[in-house]
């Protein structure tokens, strides 16, 4: 159904449905409103019969959402986040040209700080504001513009670029390395994994045709680098990224048991990397727009392939 045969309820009947999802009650909603709760319940009737959808069961002096209406609360707050955004974006002529960009702790510093430089050429007068974050964001409650993420590119109902590829090698430290001789081996010890790649492991030993099966032990690590460090004290084996691994193999800190290569051939859909992640409208603003072919237009891989 296109967007035009479509009626769309009265702007204050959803404000006042938002403000009644915030609060949990019609008294409180009325309260924010400053009107009166059978204001708030006629504004509640009306978009119920406009939606034709029950939206509150009513039991006594409490309300409950139904799932419709939780469903629906999701849509409104968007709509309502971007209205805001967009006041503050005509209005504010600094504002304009400030973006608002959260990225992985990791990314910042082993590739984004080394040509960030490449963006204020470009682009002299945007006001660039950082912040690291290794979930994703909240692009409205946080004011995040854009946003790149560690992962698996599946995120859905957002505009998702891959900017490059995030390689592992199986590491451990060289006293384990004795005891790793064969794939299936990896079970024997505890596996190391970031808190956002739960099943990075599963798919690996899938991949090296190890049967599903429990390994020994799992410890699971906030970011990347404490891992790193956990695997270089010897807590377990661990898939650290391929620039780091590299350096540590050189300096005798770790030892690729299984050889660098052994996940060299892995499917590129289980091969974790670094995304550009933000909401579609987003790109419709010029500053952000800019910031987007810039980082998607720089070869991130040749840093990887430098080390």
């Amino acid at each position: 159904m296109s967007t035009r045969s479509v009626r769309l309820p009265p702007l204050n009947s959803l404000r006042v449905f938002s403000s009644v999802m915030k609060h949990g009650s019609f008294r409180a909603a009325a309260d924010e409103l400053l009107v009166t709760p059978q204001a708030v319940s006629q504004q509640i009737k009306l978009l119920e019969d406009m939606l034709q959808v029950e939206l509150f069961q009513r039991k006594g002096r409490v309300i409950e959402p139904t799932e419709q209406a939780i469903l629906f609360s999701h849509f409104v707050r968007a709509g309502f986040d971007e209205f805001i955004e967009g006041v503050r974006r005509v209005t504010n002529a600094t504002y304009r040209n400030r973006i608002n960009i959260n990225v992985s702790p990791y990314f910042a510093t082993r590739y984004l700080m080394a040509r960030l430089e490449h963006f204020r050429e470009r682009m002299p007068g945007a006001d660039l504001r950082l912040t690291t974050m290794i979930e994703l964001p909240d692009f409205a409650a946080d004011e995040v513009d854009a946003s790149i993420q560690w992962g698996f590119g599946r995120w859905k109902d957002f505009d998702v670029t891959l900017l490059v590829h995030d390689p592992k090698i199986i590491c451990c430290a060289p006293e384990l390395a004795e005891t790793v001789k064969t794939p299936a081996d990896l079970v024997n010890h505890t596996l190391l994994h970031p808190v956002l790649a739960r099943s990075h492991w599963q798919r690996v030993l899938s991949h090296l045709g190890i049967p599903s099966r429990e390994a020994a032990g799992e410890i699971e690590f906030q970011d990347a680098a404490t891992m790193r460090r956990g695997t270089i004290s010897g807590l377990g084996i661990g898939l650290v990224s391929r620039i780091d691994a590299l350096s540590d193999l050189d300096a005798g800190k770790l030892v690729a048991p299984l050889g660098l290569d052994i996940l060299a051939d892995m499917p590129e859909a289980d091969i974790p990397g670094f995304y550009l992640v933000l909401p579609k409208a987003h790109r419709r603003v010029k500053t952000i727009a800019a910031f987007c072919d810039w980082i998607t237009s720089e070869d991130w891989a040749a840093l990887l392939d430098a080390e």
